[in-house]
């Protein structure tokens, strides 16, 4: 008696048929929204391209076509986009087929051959994907080219590189931003693979095992915009790696670009003073009137932060799925994948704001390389090449060196011949070779950084060839986005193209 009593009770709060109140709120209600933002137009696309396959595969006369075409075409797009969750359809796509079901007849059933809410939600899925894999890859492209921009202005500009937190070695801002953009090429090579792998239709698929009625699966892949398709009909339903490629590939890119965000971030303080972020970027405190806080950066470390942790709730959500239908799971997965590259991109575009106004400090900047011993590793490597010493010798002596001018509180600018003298006595128990213009020499910080030019080096030519080669590459980028995205433009837009035909000429 309790359990019917306490069932009555429940069934009076949620109802007795699908779907219950809490069901609908919880679950039913936000993926009608988000399906409203992000599949309806997929949605109708497929439904599109289905009917152009069916008709010209001869499983619907042109009559019935025509008759469906009219249907589609008179969906209010509008009013859908503007409806909220009345509990009356379980979902938009059966609401989307109530009212082809209205405008048609019982024709429009029809629609449903040969396929499945479970290709059909895969399609969708694939479909939004790709297009913010290309959006987000595009801007990533246009940040690769202003930081590009940055580094070819800043050549010149000496400053310290560190490793472990510590003075390392004199460098250039160029040779840092470069190093970004080398990060960011690479983050945006795996996007392009995910969107390589997103783009291919599972369509045939059906539920799992494709039809037998003779449909044509290559064909709704190049009405849709697919560069392949997903063969295996049991692969073109099951496989999620397809979300799990793309979230790591955000993931990694979010992670590379908050190191340099943190980065920032250190040199904006006062200590550091190596740049000063602009003003539409920085906040005032309301009590303390000096402060200039750069907010612009904080927020983009955290957001950064959030996409890494959005991307891993991806990932968790696809552990342990069972190898089959996943599409009600991915209900629930799809808007942290969207809502991830929304951020990494909103990211992208609030960096090239802020780096492309930020003011560098080259005194500042230079004063501190010079004021460092970021120089002695030439130092070492000169007495190598001037007293034929090993370099494990040179140096002891050049450690000798720091440590004296450590405790006569001089800096390396200021080390002279009779210290370093005094240091190879102590070594190698005589005086170097060295001279007074070569010491001047080994410690001067442009002149360190000018024979760094190897491949890769921080040196002033080498700078210039890197940045040239990574403006054809540059190039070769955006020529792949404008390709793939033109693809599926001209692939979608082409439906209604067909279409409009039939009315005319069936």
């Amino acid at each position: 008696m309790k359990f019917q009593a306490r069932q009555a009770r429940m069934y009076n709060q949620e109802g007795t048929s699908f779907p219950g109140k809490t069901y609908a709120k919880v679950v039913l209600e936000p993926a009608y929204e988000e399906a409203k933002a992000h599949l309806l137009a997929p949605m109708l696309a497929i439904n599109k391209a289905h009917l152009i396959m069916l008709k010209e595969q001869g499983l619907l006369s042109k009559e019935e076509a025509r008759q469906i075409a009219d249907a589609l075409q008179k969906l209010d797009i509008d009013a859908l986009r503007k409806s909220g969750y009345t509990g009356e359809y379980g979902d938009l796509f059966f609401q989307v087929e109530n009212q082809l079901l209205e405008q048609a007849g019982d024709i429009a059933g029809n629609l449903h051959l040969a396929r499945s809410r479970n290709d059909m939600g895969i399609c969708m899925y694939r479909m939004v994907l790709r297009e913010k894999l290309l959006a987000t890859y595009s801007t990533g492209v246009l940040l690769h080219e202003y930081l590009l921009q940055v580094a070819e202005e800043h050549i010149d500009t000496i400053m310290l590189g560190y490793t472990h937190t510590q003075q390392a070695q004199p460098t250039t801002l160029a040779h840092y931003v470069m190093a970004m953009a080398d990060s960011l090429e690479r983050d945006l090579r795996r996007i392009r693979s995910a969107y390589d792998n997103c783009n291919k239709s599972p369509m045939g698929a059906a539920a799992l095992t494709t039809s037998g009625f003779t449909i044509s699966r290559a064909h709704m892949q190049e009405l849709l915009g697919f560069d392949e398709m997903v063969e295996n009909s049991y692969d073109a339903i099951s496989g999620a790696d397809y979300l799990g490629e793309a979230m790591l590939a955000v993931q990694l890119a979010a992670i590379n670009l908050g190191r340099s965000v943190q980065d920032f971030l250190l040199w904006c303080t006062q200590e550091c003073n190596a740049v000063r972020v602009a003003d539409p970027y920085v906040q005032v405190s309301s009590i303390m009137p000096q402060k200039r806080n750069p907010v612009s950066l904080e927020h983009m470390r955290s957001l950064l932060s959030s996409c890494v942790g959005t991307t891993n709730t991806v990932l968790s959500m696809m552990h342990n799925t069972p190898f089959g239908d996943i599409v009600d799971t991915e209900d629930d997965m799809q808007p942290y994948v969207w809502k991830s590259l929304s951020i990494l991109d909103n990211m992208y575009h609030l960096l090239i704001a802020v780096i492309t106004t930020m003011q560098i400090n080259k005194e500042v900047l230079s004063a501190r390389v010079k004021g460092s011993f970021a120089t002695v590793t030439e130092l070492a490597d000169t007495l190598v090449r001037t007293d034929k010493l090993s370099f494990t010798t040179s140096h002891r002596i050049v450690s000798d060196v720091v440590q004296q001018a450590i405790k006569q509180k001089i800096t390396a600018d200021q080390i002279t011949l009779h210290m370093v003298n005094e240091a190879a006595q102590h070594v190698i128990h005589r005086e170097v070779v060295l001279t007074e213009a070569e010491l001047a020499e080994a410690l001067d910080p442009v002149h360190f950084v000018t024979i760094r030019s190897l491949p890769g080096g921080p040196s002033p030519r080498e700078m210039m060839r890197m940045i040239e080669t990574r403006k054809s590459t540059q190039e070769l980028m955006h020529n792949w986005w404008q390709t793939a995205a033109l693809r599926c433009q001209s692939a979608l837009s082409q439906l209604d193209e067909i279409l409009s035909t039939w009315s005319d000429n069936t």
